[in-house]
């Protein structure tokens, strides 16, 4: 009997906060059978974003404490600026039972901690927008009461929205420069790659659609084989060819000194907005 009522227990998920990426989140949840839709309850103060939820199937609610009071797995996914207020309002109602998973870009486990109960299991997860198509690419890492097998199940619930591993906090900053900010960089270079191409006689449509399959084509090979990408540059590379051609072009522009500049300036943001 023990075991029937803990799998519902696993199974309802709750949102405080109801966001973009609080949503992309749930769809992912729901869409690979982690959870039943009636089995996700978001909270938002207005109907404004709990509409994408309902369209999921979710069920929806303006009370956070009723989030907390009906999930022991909550996510909390609020604005960086407003989450000291929520905790405030949801510290009473937290429990010994209860796991609380933080989305928040900028704050710490610690200062998590220190605004909700003594013993409260909390862990912090970084993800990025792709979690919408189920690719995203997420780390988490755990407060002082989060035990492994709280780790072990986010993972797994996670893995559900794309690439999930655990980190050190100190990383956490890092992976929203290179994979939060990191998605707005891929874009930028996957726009140039299709103006190429245009400025060169391609359709537009068609141009962009080739860049952007070259792009997840390449990310696959990278995954799938394990390979260093200097080894997969080489197998493409030519002597004479028409990549080694483009690639001087783009030593030329400083490229890789520009990504290795924008994720480190992303990086030093993400550190700053962390220590307000």
């Amino acid at each position: 009997m023990a075991a029937a009522v803990a799998a519902p227990e696993l199974r309802c998920v709750g949102f405080v906060g109801a966001g973009r990426m609080a949503e992309a989140i749930a769809q992912g949840l729901i869409r690979a059978g982690k959870v039943e839709a009636q089995h996700v309850l978001a909270s938002a103060p207005s109907d404004r974003n709990l509409c994408h939820f309902r369209a999921l199937g979710c069920r929806t609610t303006h009370s956070n404490q009723e989030v907390l009071r009906s999930c022991s797995l909550v996510f909390l996914a609020t604005k960086p600026h407003i989450l000291p207020t929520v905790l405030a309002e949801v510290a009473p109602v937290v429990t010994s039972e209860h796991t609380l998973v933080s989305v928040v870009a900028g704050v710490s486990l610690s200062t998590l901690e220190e605004l909700l109960p003594p013993t409260a299991r909390v862990l912090r997860v970084s993800p990025n927008l792709p979690c919408l198509v189920q690719e995203g690419a997420m780390v988490m890492a755990r407060g002082r009461h989060a035990g492994r097998n709280d780790a072990e199940l986010l993972q797994t619930l996670l893995e559900a929205c794309g690439q999930c591993e655990e980190v050190p906090e100190a990383q956490v900053d890092i992976h929203t420069g290179l994979s939060g900010s990191g998605v707005a960089f891929v874009c930028a270079f996957s726009e140039a790659l299709a103006e190429g191409a245009i400025k060169m006689g391609m359709p537009s449509g068609l141009a962009h659609r080739i860049a952007a399959q070259t792009l997840l084509g390449t990310a696959k090979m990278l995954l799938q084989k394990g390979q260093h990408p200097a080894q997969l540059r080489t197998d493409v590379c030519t002597p004479g060819g028409t990549t080694i051609y483009g690639l001087h072009a783009l030593e030329q522009g400083g490229l890789r000194a520009a990504a290795m500049s924008a994720v480190e300036a992303a990086t030093c943001r993400a550190k700053e907005l962390s220590r307000k």
